[in-house]
């Protein structure tokens, strides 16, 4: 490596990583007041937990020797002893630490559809089990050698295309996250307008950090390739973002009557969970549309929860999960050259579906049965008492704005 790819593979990593203390803004100024230190210690506890998990094992099994591999050997490398030493040592173990900040961050992403009413060692439990169980081994699908990375191949189909994990991170995460909802259930009152973001700035500061770290979790890989699409890559995360604020504005304007500040935020984060596994393989053009369109369906996505009944807090299935839809499956219409309208015919689309599909029902199904198995052992969900009165206070002891008068 030379030391330009070095340099922006650490700066990549960094990037990547500050993005979980961005969820933990974005979905701490969403809760309120009562549950901000619940909601923010749920991402940074994700981020201590995944972060061993994946120097143990995780890495090991996020590769496979065979597409018919459920996961690589745990013990392969446990604690990355072998990676450490050896001519390529600094290609491996930053590949393995880029790698270990999508694993923490997508593990967080779930934790907004349970706020305000989970226990945090049982969060805990469950974020480290759902890791190991779904996240390592779909990364493994995805990038690591796996079927989904291979299905294209299988089939005689061009390639599946999931640049920087529309399928892997929040298909899986917005999936895990519809589950945990529906274990945990509603939230004490729950109707629409019952609660309102506590901190509008912090929300806007969250969905801020995010869209700068993401140029990293996008094109961060390129250290790979000799930054050969860098400047695409980069410049539809930035394309499709914008046009997502827009898309979700108008319809907020259209239904609601305003325009607000949290739409705003809301719809980049939308725009970026979309062009996320599309960011190399659109024209600027079409990203745009790409971006118009996610804001616009995800805006409207997020009061499925009020017409279906299920309580997703912070819109983790109406963003994440649909946004990740939305992406994968758009390259089906329009990735460069194999998209249906732009050189292709029905293959790629074919194997977007797929993994998509894929992706969801497994992570669901593990994530609920997980849930449950927690929920009915330990206990998932606080007390309706402890919910009302703060969950701050009684989980953790502290309070987010606890102001000294003396």
């Amino acid at each position: 490596m030379d030391t330009g790819s070095i340099a922006w593979a650490i700066t990549a990593t960094a990037l990547v990583l500050l993005m979980t203390p961005g969820v933990a803004f974005f979905y701490g100024g969403l809760v309120k007041a009562k549950s901000v230190v619940s909601m923010m210690m749920m991402s940074f506890g994700a981020l201590g937990l995944i972060s061993v998990l994946w120097i143990l094992y995780g890495f090991s099994m996020s590769a496979v020797s065979s597409p018919g591999d459920f996961a690589g050997n745990p013990f392969a490398d446990f604690g990355l002893s072998s990676l450490a030493t050896g001519e390529s040592a600094n290609t491996d173990l930053l590949g393995a630490t880029f790698g270990a900040t999508f694993a923490i961050i997508t593990v967080a992403l779930i934790s907004g559809a349970i706020a305000d009413r989970a226990k945090f060692g049982s969060w805990m439990i469950f974020a480290g089990i759902w890791a190991t169980l779904v996240y390592f081994p779909v990364a493994a699908w995805v990038w690591g050698g796996g079927w989904i990375m291979e299905l294209g191949t299988t089939l005689g189909l061009p390639n599946v295309i999931d640049y920087a994990g529309g399928t892997a991170v929040h298909i899986n995460a917005g999936a895990a996250a519809l589950a945990l909802a529906l274990v945990l259930g509603k939230r004490v009152g729950f109707q629409k307008g019952i609660t309102k973001p506590h901190n509008v700035p912090l929300v806007l500061m969250g969905a801020a950090i995010l869209w700068f770290g993401w140029f990293g979790f996008n094109a961060g890989a390129e250290w790979l390739n000799g930054l050969a699409n860098v400047g695409l890559i980069v410049v539809n995360t930035l394309g499709a973002t914008a046009a997502a604020i827009l898309g979700w504005m108008v319809v907020e304007k259209l239904k609601d009557g305003k325009a607000t500040s949290v739409g705003a935020a809301s719809g980049a984060v939308a725009g970026l969970v979309a062009i996320t596994p599309a960011c190399a393989n659109l024209e600027p053009g079409w990203a745009l549309v790409l971006g118009v369109v996610a804001g616009a369906v995800c805006a409207l996505a997020i009061e499925l929860k009020f017409k279906l009944g299920f309580d997703d807090s912070l819109d983790v299935v109406g963003i994440h999960l649909v946004g990740g839809i939305i992406g994968t499956l758009y390259l089906g219409f329009f990735a460069i050259d194999t998209g249906l309208f732009t050189g292709g015919d029905f293959g790629q689309l074919t194997v977007q579906v797929i993994a998509a599909g894929a992706v969801l029902v497994y992570s669901f199904v593990i994530a609920l049965a997980l849930g449950f198995a927690i929920e009915k052992s330990i206990g998932f969900r606080i007390k309706n008492e402890d919910e009302v009165a703060g969950i701050d206070t009684v989980v953790h002891g502290e309070e987010g704005y606890a102001l000294n008068n003396a």
